[in-house]
């Protein structure tokens, strides 16, 4: 038996062997660089593109781009990939076609980079003063393809869409000068000047920063209303009567910009346009620029002014990134070109503060009321209040999920967390406001810091840098305390508990009761069904689940997002019979019954819930004018 042993490990310990033996071991390529690194070095000649954007139907755009050569030999052509304000390399490479490049009216061969595949490498013939760039931007014809920018009465023309650069420079190095054509009888509007000829733009030479970050809104339909002199709102409509705004709703835009320049105390910008589309055949988009910025909350802005808030928010945010996000900027986020890598490790200022000055400045000026505000303070701290993820992932981590994510829809969002430095860091920054101004005797405020560190050399559009120490630093000029505890604190540190005290301590508490705020009302009219905080589910009209809160009673009955709800109780699904079921449990021992569609099977679960109703509200602490108040309260 030991003998037979002894063999059987011999054989076994050879078979071994032999196959290490056998085992092949490559080694890999190393990887060779062969695109230059941006230099701050200014480049030879002007750039020259020519756009046809009248191919409304198949939505293409033809591009004929000029670039001038002072020397023959290598040369890298690169498309924008790490686009400001995405945070992510969200460029859309994969639109670009029918590239042919030329010399001399002879054909220049084009190979893509085996690593960098936005990156086009050509040899430049002996002699050649410039090559020619030609081909197609096939921009998406349906949402599947990513966002629609052309309809049949109006475009968004976005420039790093439709242009190569050369490699080896600084963007801000590069001159450009573009001619676009449009259809008949457009009117185009861009934060770059330009000079109408016939049905053509000739824009402004500019540099290839500037020129990326000078988006265009252009349509059939088009009415501007000047704001103060020096900025602009262009409207662009599907259907003219969108267009129609009244003088009261043009004064609060007004008032906007009137409170953004006392509040921050200097302007970043020479003029300004905001480019609103009020539109349902172009894809949504909020997207700031330096002097400008892109927005489409859809139709209703104007016409349903009365109903909502609805997507009023969107100006506010996008006017405040000129002085936050785009004159004041991460240093590790700006980059020279769009090919290196954006770090957005400090979102949580970029966006954050954003989010914190938006809803200010809405309210300052009138875009939306107190009771609006307050009612949206609620929602956001409610969701924050109860978010299951905040006790394994830390705000700095979610400053990565424009490059994780990508955007897309996630299952388990309170749990998985998103881009959350948007809305916690609104909270957040609300605690500071609070702190400074009990330590400082109701003396300091967050509009302080506001103006210290984003009023600074009026007039400059270009970008000053800045470090979390110099996010602390300025706090402590206003109100001395140590800021860079505080702010690591929050942001790196893992802490469930106590997100709503900056509101608390500015003098208002969050509470839940069984009445819908208007807000509430308003995200629900169309026949969803928020029972966020009882049940733990968002309903569509038909029944579809679109969230289940973490850890909430649905949650642990197996509920998830891909489930149906077809019977509540033993009667259809609807909005109402589900509150109702809600309601009627309150304070008795009968479960709510759901029958429940999912992977194609039925099933019946029993929840059993019996606290009634619950939606977010904020309640004022006390009397008197409180912290927040004063907040709120115009300049």
């Amino acid at each position: 038996m030991i003998v037979r042993l002894a063999l059987t490990t011999a054989v076994l310990l050879s078979s071994t062997s032999a196959f290490a033996q056998e085992r092949s071991k490559p080694q890999p390529v190393p990887i060779e660089n062969t695109i230059p690194d941006a230099r701050d070095t200014p480049y030879p000649g002007t750039v020259e593109v020519n756009i046809d954007a009248t191919n409304l139907d198949q939505r293409i755009f033809q591009v004929e781009e000029t670039i001038p050569v002072s020397a023959s030999g290598p040369m890298a052509l690169l498309y924008p990939d790490w686009l400001p304000g995405h945070h992510s390399p969200r460029g859309q490479i994969e639109k670009l076609a029918g590239l042919r490049i030329t010399a001399d009216g002879k054909e220049v061969p084009w190979i893509r980079d085996k690593v960098d595949v936005t990156a086009f490498h050509i040899d430049v013939p002996q002699g050649a003063k410039e090559v020619k760039a030609s081909f197609q931007f096939l921009s998406a014809t349906s949402p599947d393809q990513g966002r629609v920018v052309v309809g049949q009465d109006i475009m968004n023309v976005q420039f790093q869409s439709m242009t190569l650069y050369p490699a080896g420079y600084f963007t801000r190095d590069i001159p450009y000068r573009v001619t676009v054509r449009y259809p008949q009888g457009w009117t185009a509007v861009s934060g770059l000047p330009a000079t109408k000829k016939g049905d053509s733009y000739v824009y402004d030479k500019t540099d290839y920063q500037t020129l990326v970050d000078s988006p265009v809104f252009a349509g059939r339909y088009y009415k501007e209303f000047p704001l103060s002199p020096k900025v602009d709102l262009n409207v662009f409509a599907d259907d003219p009567k969108e267009l129609e705004a009244t003088p009261e709703q043009i004064d609060a835009h007004k008032r906007l910009v009137d409170q953004a320049v006392k509040l921050f105390g200097a302007q970043h910008y020479d003029h300004y346009e905001f480019l609103l589309a009020l539109s349902d055949e172009i894809g949504g988009i909020g997207l700031e620029h330096h002097r400008s910025s892109e927005n489409n909350p859809g139709p209703g802005y104007f016409t349903e002014w009365d109903d909502g808030a609805g997507g009023r928010n969107l100006l506010p945010h996008e006017f405040t990134h000129s002085w936050n996000g785009k004159f004041r900027r991460g240093a590790d986020l700006w980059t020279p070109d769009y090919r290196m890598p954006m770090r957005d490790s400090l979102l949580w200022v970029y966006e954050g503060q954003t989010q914190f000055w938006g809803y200010v400045l809405g309210n300052r000026s009138g875009i939306y009321t107190k009771q609006q505000t307050l009612d949206a303070y609620a929602r956001i701290a409610a969701y924050y209040d109860s978010m299951a993820g905040r006790t394994w992932r830390p705000l700095i981590d979610t400053t990565n999920d424009p490059i994780i994510a990508h955007r897309k829809p996630i299952g388990w969002r309170d749990y998985q967390r998103s881009e959350d430095y948007y809305n916690e860091g609104l909270m957040m920054w609300m605690k500071v406001d609070a702190m400074l101004r009990d330590q400082s005797g109701g003396k300091k405020s967050l509009d302080d810091f506001a103006k210290a560190f984003f009023g600074i050399r009026d007039g400059d559009w270009g970008e000053v840098t800045y470090t979390m120490q110099d996010v602390a630093d300025t706090l402590n000029q206003i109100q001395p305390y140590d800021w860079m505890g505080f702010l690591k604190k929050w942001v790196y540190d893992l802490h469930p508990k106590d997100v709503t005290a900056g509101f608390e301590q500015d003098g208002y508490k969050l509470v839940y009761t069984d009445q819908k705020s208007d807000l509430d009302k308003e995200r629900t009219k169309k026949g969803s069904a928020d029972l966020s905080y009882s049940l733990g589910l968002g309903i569509s009209k038909d029944g579809d689940i679109n969230s289940v809160a973490w850890g909430s009673p649905a949650f642990e009955k197996g509920l998830d997002i891909a489930d149906t709800i077809v019977a509540v109780n033993g009667k259809d699904y609807s909005a109402d019979a589900i509150e109702k079921a809600v309601t009627d449990a309150k304070g008795n021992k009968q479960p709510i019954t759901l029958l429940i569609k999912g992977d194609g099977k039925y099933r019946e679960i029993a929840i059993d819930y019996h606290q009634g109703l619950r939606y977010p509200h904020m309640q004022k602490i006390g009397t008197g004018t409180t912290g927040l108040d004063r907040l709120l309260q115009p300049k």
